[in-house]
């Protein structure tokens, strides 16, 4: 795998401070599957009553850790649950014997968490194609059981780490009746990033009291907006995984809980913009904002059209404002467009209008907004109200030597 030095320019200045949530404790370990020197496995335990919503890769060639969870979601909360992911093997195209490491790391957590096997999940992230040393992992399961603090979700962050250059979290705090709910999350995730239904790797723990499937209406229907928004590089991972566990802890129903709602979904968005800002190679966040669409759907699909384009990715790394390359991405999205009625602006310079060049144009004022790190996009299809939002990152040098070097 590449060697990453540096931290994403794009980067917090430091992990968050995430809330504590009340029926969830963390553990990590460096059990060496594939790295050597940090820790690669996390585990995470749950008190029973846990209700646990997700959302997977549409991949035809997703992985066994992805198929097993998706068979799991729905089952009886009564007891309690864990999640397992490791770092560095992504346990994808690896036939029977993907079953089976699911099969052995789920039997083990199961053992030693004495949670019953189908209230386990798994992920697991890394190189595709390469059979996991799944005997590595279960020999570390016991001393994660007894090593679990509810005040592990930072380290969490950091194992499940494999090109990222920093741990992501992001938390909401509410108050509901006078209570306070609470929610953290963390995500991982920098390359191989175009998510379809859902993104890399994502767990959310709350301590709000909700059924499964109010939480997953609300998880779905977030993960569009959010996940589903973003793109780095076009291709979907063969192992995206979003999970969110409710313990309900904290006593508070939030069951058509529209301000809970709102935070979860801020919560999702702020992760989903983290992946972003960690986007292999990047020095941009970009911000692609469609208006006049037909639809809403095909407003997304022309806002990443835009933001999967190498050509406006690499105008955006040269602060390039290449506006032209915007009307190329309209152009071959697929999605209705009418020239002549099209309007473009990069930040608060309009560049382009009714199909063509704004008599005003200031190229100057353009480049101007283009040297700065957050980029924003802004195109009007001038046929509807169709509108979408979607974020990506520009396309540099630095991501062809992270890729071209990732197995070595």
């Amino acid at each position: 795998m590449a060697n990453i030095t540096s931290v994403s320019p794009l980067a917090p200045a430091e992990f968050p401070a995430l809330p504590v949530i009340d029926g969830v404790a963390f553990a990590t370990a460096a059990a060496g599957v594939k790295y050597q020197g940090r820790t690669d496995v996390m585990l995470a335990t749950l008190v029973p009553g846990t209700v646990i919503a997700g959302a997977f890769t549409r991949s035809a060639t997703r992985s066994a850790p992805v198929l097993d969870c998706q068979a799991k979601l729905g089952k009886p909360a009564d007891a309690g649950a864990a999640i397992l992911v490791n770092s560095g093997n992504s346990n994808a195209f690896t036939g029977k014997g993907g079953v089976v490491a699911v099969e052995a790391i789920t039997a083990g957590v199961s053992e030693v968490c004495k949670v019953p096997q189908e209230r386990v999940f798994t992920s697991s992230t890394g190189v595709i194609g390469e059979p996991l040393p799944h005997d590595r992992i279960t020999t570390v399961l016991k001393s994660l059981a007894t090593a679990t603090n509810p005040d592990g979700i930072e380290a969490a962050a950091q194992a499940i780490m494999t090109t990222d250059t920093f741990p992501k979290g992001a938390s909401a705090q509410i108050e509901i009746g006078g209570k306070t709910v609470s929610i953290a999350g963390i995500a991982k995730g920098s390359g191989m990033i175009a998510p379809d239904m859902a993104t890399m790797l994502v767990y959310i723990f709350t301590d709000a009291m909700i059924g499964q499937d109010a939480l997953q209406t609300l998880v779905s229907a977030s993960n569009e907006r959010t996940f589903n928004s973003i793109t780095v590089d076009s291709d979907t991972s063969t192992s995206d995984s979003l999970i969110v566990a409710a313990t309900g802890a904290s006593g508070v129903d939030v069951t058509s809980d529209e301000a809970f709602a709102d935070a979860l979904y801020r919560v999702m968005l702020d992760l989903a913009h983290q992946v972003v800002r960690d986007g292999e190679g990047a020095t941009k966040f970009v911000e692609i904002a469609i208006t006049g669409a037909a639809t809403d759907s095909e407003a997304k699909v022309h806002g990443l059209a835009i933001a999967n384009s190498p050509l406006v990715k690499t105008a955006i790394a040269g602060e390039d404002p290449n506006w032209g390359r915007v009307v190329m991405a309209v152009g071959k999205s697929g999605a209705a467009a009418d020239r002549d009625r099209l309007s473009i602006r990069f930040g608060d310079v309009e560049v382009a209008k009714d199909g063509w060049r704004s008599e005003g144009y200031s190229e100057e004022a353009a480049a101007a907004h283009m040297k700065g790190e957050h980029i924003v996009i802004s195109v009007d299809i001038g046929i509807g109200s169709g509108v979408a939002t979607v974020w990506t990152c520009d396309l540099t040098h630095g991501y062809i030597t992270i890729n071209a070097d990732y197995r070595s």
